[in-house]
């Protein structure tokens, strides 16, 4: 049974049928007449100069009315069958890579933390363009295999009007050269391509990776080194660029004696016929070939596309589990404690101790070990992680941004958000006035990841942007951190004022003692244990007591 990408591309090869077969039976005609066509002209020109060397009797006898429609007919029909296929397999190859897309970018986000985070942003841009590019030509190339075949077919038919021999001749040569060219492309291109497209994505996420460190690179006088990185990773590409045409040489040279044995075989075989049967049969051997060369281009991506497909294969994640009952907002840490919506909980403790760890876990952003966490009565590993995420509206400590405007970023979080509430959002935020001088106001573009904001404008933007969805709980990772006094001060004051109006609840993040105020309970996170689950001392402000969690 297919799994994983191989089971995506099998759906959208079934879903795409009916246009697949219209280019593959466009390719069988493109085949058939080019070849019936050649062999064709080739009598029609031979026996017409023969005719003219004859005489004017014999000339004016001559029937060229029928071989020229004939003529004709299969250019036209070679022509639109080109057209046909080119159009038809390429738009069967644009609407699966459309659905194709969209799912692999849904799979990334669903995917296990552990394949999800380890990805790069240039390997996952590779991954989502070039490899799924590489897959639009397995879509494309469907056909060559049915044009291959009715080349030949067409072959050894014409053939046969000179010699049974020749077709026979034509037909052995035309199938060795298909078993040669395969097995010469298995050996000569498959590798090749293959490592063609791996040394892609690693050349990518070398450049991307190291442009994005620039600054630090000069600052440090870390260019050369960085340059001599990307050339390190550029020289492998091209490696391996070169040995794929090195193989596709091979292939040519393949073809050219294929060629040259069969012109030999016709004329052997045709030394009895008439000038104009044995130029049919040459041309049209020699037109089967050239086709059937179509299929062997194809089976030279056929390393490139399998690469592309186990590269893509891991980001496909098997369907998770679903809840079919809403979720109640009630989330029970360790064996204890109990934070439901309107509750408050602000976590402290020392640096690395654990706390962006804890509430990464807490959205399926990292595993979390089973039975440390629960979503009303459900463990949260029987969650999935679209069902997890709706319970929070998070702003980390490091939110990224698209290049875009203020109102874009922010509508992220609330795509149907009006002015109104955008602007209400940046209020509370603290970000509000900072926008109001631009000129543009909203529409104000920010840069690449906000680089025209100051660091604590992005993290008040990140907030603003949190504040927009509508979830049970706002999670808040330092939301303070590196702003001024006053700033703080505004920010907890707002803070407090939208959860009384909203009745969200609250996790909250903060090494800073003020942020605290707002939460009724406090958690200090004390650390790791050996299995990598945190520990947490949770007292309660409200109560005179306190309890402790492990997850």
């Amino acid at each position: 049974m297919k799994s994983g990408i191989h089971q995506l591309v099998a759906d959208q090869e079934k879903a795409q049928t009916g246009r697949l077969i219209a280019a593959s039976v466009c390719a069988m005609i493109v085949s058939a007449a080019a070849v019936v066509l050649l062999g064709l002209s080739a009598w029609f020109l031979t026996a017409s100069a023969i005719a003219g060397l004859a005489g004017s009797v014999v000339a004016m006898t001559f029937n060229y009315m029928i071989p020229s429609a004939m003529i004709r007919l299969l250019a036209v029909l070679r022509t639109a069958g080109r057209y046909g296929e080119r159009v038809i397999g390429h738009d069967a190859a644009l609407h699966a890579l459309a659905k194709l897309r969209p799912q692999l970018f849904d799979n990334i986000a669903r995917a296990n933390p552990a394949v999800s985070l380890s990805l790069s942003s240039g390997e996952t841009s590779s991954r989502l363009l070039q490899d799924v590019d590489a897959i639009q030509n397995r879509f494309v190339r469907l056909s060559a295999p049915w044009g291959a075949a009715a080349a030949l077919i067409a072959g050894i038919v014409l053939c046969a009007f000179a010699s049974p021999v020749t077709a026979l001749s034509v037909g052995v040569i035309g199938g060795l050269y298909i078993l040669v060219a395969i097995t010469l492309a298995k050996i000569a291109t498959e590798k090749a391509g293959r490592d063609t497209r791996i040394s892609a994505g690693r050349f990518k996420h070398e450049l991307t990776t190291l442009m994005a460190a620039a600054p630090e690179l000069r600052a440090y006088g870390m260019t050369q080194k960085a340059s001599t990185q990307i050339l390190a990773t550029s020289d492998l590409y091209e490696s391996a660029q070169r040995r794929l045409s090195v193989g596709s040489g091979w292939q040519g040279l393949c073809q050219t004696l294929a060629m040259a044995v069969a012109v030999v075989a016709v004329f052997v075989t045709t030394a009895n016929q008439s000038a104009p049967l044995m130029a049919l049969a040459l041309l049209g051997s020699v037109a089967v070939l050239d086709a059937a060369a179509t299929l062997i281009g194809t089976l030279s991506h056929k390393g490139s596309i399998d690469a592309a497909m186990e590269r893509l294969d891991p980001l496909v994640c098997s369907p998770a589990p679903v809840i079919n009952e809403p979720l109640q907002s009630r989330i029970t840490i360790g064996e204890h404690y109990v934070l439901r919506t309107r509750g408050r909980l602000g976590l402290s403790g020392p640096s690395g101790s654990g706390k962006t760890t804890f509430i990464e876990q807490l959205m399926h952003l990292r595993p979390a070990a089973a039975g440390t966490i629960r979503l009303d009565e459900y463990d949260l590993s029987e969650v999935s992680p679209q069902q997890a995420r709706s319970l929070f509206s998070y702003a980390p400590q490091q939110a990224q941004f698209i290049t875009g405007t203020v109102a874009q970023n922010l509508r992220l979080a609330a795509p149907k958000a009006s002015d109104e509430e955008l602007w209400s959002a940046l209020e509370d935020a603290c970000l509000a006035s900072r926008i109001l001088k631009s000129p543009q106001g909203l529409d104000m573009p920010l840069g690449e990841n906000a680089r025209y904001l100051s660091g604590g404008e992005r993290r008040r933007l990140g907030l603003a942007r949190a504040y927009l969805r509508h979830a049970p709980f706002l999670v808040l990772d330092e939301p303070t951190e590196g702003l001024d006094a006053v700033t703080e001060t505004c920010i907890i004051e707002r803070l407090d004022k939208r959860l009384k109006l909203t009745g969200q609840g609250l996790i909250l993040i903060s090494h800073r003692p003020a942020p605290l105020k707002v939460c009724h309970d406090i958690g200090m996170v004390k650390g790791r244990d050996s299995y990598g689950r945190v520990e947490i001392a949770v007292s309660a402000n409200t109560e005179n007591h306190s309890s402790i969690c492990v997850v």
